[in-house]
């Protein structure tokens, strides 16, 4: 049962044209031999701030909420809310221990520092050609003590690859969410929900076709990227974690059919409660990347207020700056998990950087305990496969990295890494592998305390 804190009321804003329609129109093995301080032309260097009103209004959103008599409705026609303890009590896929893990899916953990827990997924959704892990977060980024209930819960998100041989028109953009019952480390065990886009005014609703590169879980709500690739009002998705709905009836339709509700097979739904999108239009790339299009998540909780952390989608072999950024979320006791916003539904950003890093899978802001300012932790995936990444730390004066043999590189991170999420309560910095199309069997779950990663940073 959730906790009272997490509950707010609805505030009644219609939702712009973001939810429109039938869905959103929104997108080893080397050794330590060292840790250096990064130099030379593989570095990114120092992080420059952004500090003008013309660069930083650039990344400011505009809210939209879902009017709460929608949420409402579409709760009571499906039966209302089942709860995360709901889905999880059917969790009908178990994840397998690192020990169980084959030799190619181990190889692309990190070679320092190791992990000191990983998974791999059930077998149909290991090799599934037209899925891939994208994202996550986890019920210490929900709540401090690290438990939704009385449960431990990671949230892992998975994009459709639209590419894949046999996919269909009907699974075209589809974006999923495993909700993983992490209550005993031994035994983690997940079900799917389907996020969903409430139609008719919660008579309805129909798919949310969006890749998920970032996710946070904070409070009550949960808050992903959207980007479908069609240049439509891009921007951040938000879902109530109090709206978790069970589809009736299981065919391959999505939405309201007779005798109750399809969700193409899956038994639970996540709709829609309200988006972000960018003030200024429609995000874009090159000389047309002045709005930045939402490459990935995470929570600061080191930060006051607590903040949500951005990096825009940039190509591994771009050669222009990328941004990270934060926004405040919200202090105000009945927009609990939504972002800081004023009279007018505007979220400006708190705090803004560009860096050298190009290709980023993955943002972390953290500030150690005494420290004046935080650590920016940036994840880069190489541009071909079957390669590791590196993970940076930069701060406004260095970037610093694992020094590996071989090639003298910093490739010691996990092979495409996508996402990253710090869970306090216990310490640990989570990430997932097997983001990119052509590492099917390489998606692996993984924890490696922070404080590891900094102790092999020196």
């Amino acid at each position: 049962m959730h906790r009272g804190r997490h509950r707010r009321r609805r505030r009644g804003q219609a939702l712009r044209a973001t939810l429109a329609g039938t869905a959103l129109a929104l997108t080893a093995a080397a050794t330590l031999i060292s840790t250096s301080q990064a130099t030379g032309s593989n570095s990114p260097g120092a992080l420059t701030p952004l500090t003008s009103a013309a660069e930083t209004s650039r990344l400011q959103l505009h809210e939209n909420l879902v009017a709460g008599d929608t949420l409402s409705t579409l709760s009571r026609n499906m039966g209302g809310n089942v709860g995360v303890s709901g889905v999880l009590a059917s969790a009908d896929h178990t994840m397998r221990d690192e020990a169980d893990c084959s030799g190619t899916e181990r190889a692309a953990l990190p070679l320092e520092p190791v992990a000191t827990r990983a998974y791999c997924w059930a077998p149909d959704d290991a090799r599934t050609q037209q899925w891939a892990p994208a994202s996550v977060t986890t019920s210490g980024d929900a709540d401090q003590d690290g438990r939704w209930g009385d449960r431990r819960v990671i949230l892992a998100g998975w994009n459709h690859d639209d590419r894949a041989a046999g996919a269909s028109a009907t699974d075209r953009g589809l974006a999923r969410v495993a909700f993983i019952d992490a209550s005993d480390p031994a035994a983690l065990r997940y079900r799917w929900v389907l996020l969903v886009a409430p139609r008719d005014g919660g008579r309805d609703f129909g798919a949310v076709r969006s890749r998920l590169g970032g996710m946070v879980w904070y409070q009550g709500k949960l808050i992903v990227t959207a980007q479908n690739g069609a240049g439509q009002d891009d921007s951040l998705l938000v879902f109530d974690l109090h709206h978790l709905l069970k589809a009736g009836v299981d065919s391959g339709a999505i939405g309201k059919v007779r005798g109750g509700y399809s969700a193409h097979g899956y038994q639970y739904v996540l709709p829609a409660v309200g988006s972000y999108s960018p003030a200024g239009g429609t995000c874009g790339s090159g000389e047309a990347r002045a709005n930045p299009c939402f490459g990935s998540l995470s929570l600061d909780r080191t930060s006051t207020p607590d903040s949500l952390v951005a990096t825009e989608a940039a190509p591994a072999d771009g050669t222009e700056r990328t941004r990270i950024w934060r926004y405040s979320y919200s202090t105000v006791a009945d927009r609990a998990g939504l972002l800081g916003s004023d009279s007018l539904g505007r979220v400006d950003a708190r705090e803004a950087y560009t860096t050298k890093a190009s290709g980023l899978s993955g943002v972390l802001s953290h500030t150690p305990a005494g420290a004046r300012r935080a650590d920016w932790y940036v994840g880069h995936a190489p541009a071909s496969g079957g390669r590791h990444g590196t993970l940076w730390r930069q701060s406004g004066h260095a970037a610093e990295a694992v020094q590996c043999t071989g090639d003298q590189s910093y490739a010691c991170w996990g092979q495409h890494t996508a996402s990253l999420s710090y869970w306090q309560e216990t310490g640990e910095l989570w990430t997932l592998t097997g983001a990119a199309p052509d590492t099917t069997p390489e998606r692996v779950l993984y924890a490696v305390p922070l404080t590891k990663v900094d102790k092999s940073l020196g």
